[in-house]
């Protein structure tokens, strides 16, 4: 059984991580159908303690289709709601339809899967992002996302237009009206 390995992730060092994505067609080809669930095991696994060390995954919640050098509009969000219970968003030619004005950043700092060193700062999110798409069959889909699913959407959308969360960190001042914002 083949698996998705950290290995198979692009390095933020790739330039093809800050081109724009394509938009996608439909009926997906077979090898993007396969793509999608590779990354879903893939996520899910990694958010599992025992699979993540077994198979040396970093945690991770979402992968858009350029980091893995497919230059395609979808990414995956697999969010765990629960201990253990996950929901999976495919989200194809995705757009943000609207969004709150509350801005939110990650505490701790966000990261990616591309990104694998520490980068401190905030990247302000807004705490609240509706999203239409299409779903793997084609069909118009409609998603929101609140709090860190919200960050997770508009992190893999940044993908999708070749923009890294470093990107948006400010460089001479990383917390940057950080009182501004509310941290989650």
């Amino acid at each position: 059984m083949y698996m998705l390995k950290m290995k198979d992730i692009l390095d933020e060092k790739e330039k093809i991580l800050h081109e724009v994505s394509e938009e996608v067609t439909f009926p997906l080809s077979e090898e993007d159908k396969k793509t999608i669930q590779d990354i879903i095991e893939m996520l899910t696994n990694s958010q599992i303690p025992e699979l993540s060390e077994k198979y040396d995954l970093r945690p991770g919640m979402g992968l858009a289709a350029i980091q893995l050098g497919i230059k395609k509009r979808y990414f995956v969000v697999v969010h765990e709601y629960e201990e253990g219970k996950f929901d999976n968003y495919v989200l194809i030619n995705p757009k943000i339809i609207s969004e709150s004005s509350e801005i939110i950043y990650v505490g701790e700092g966000e990261g990616c899967l591309s990104v694998n060193r520490d980068v401190p700062g905030i990247v302000p999110r807004h705490a609240r992002v509706t999203l239409e798409a299409y779903d793997e069959e084609g069909n118009k889909i409609r998603v929101r996302g609140r709090e860190e699913l919200a960050i997770a959407f508009q992190h893999e959308m940044d993908h999708l237009n070749g923009i890294l969360f470093v990107d948006k960190i400010d460089k001479k001042n990383p917390f940057k009206n950080k009182d501004l914002y509310r941290e989650i």
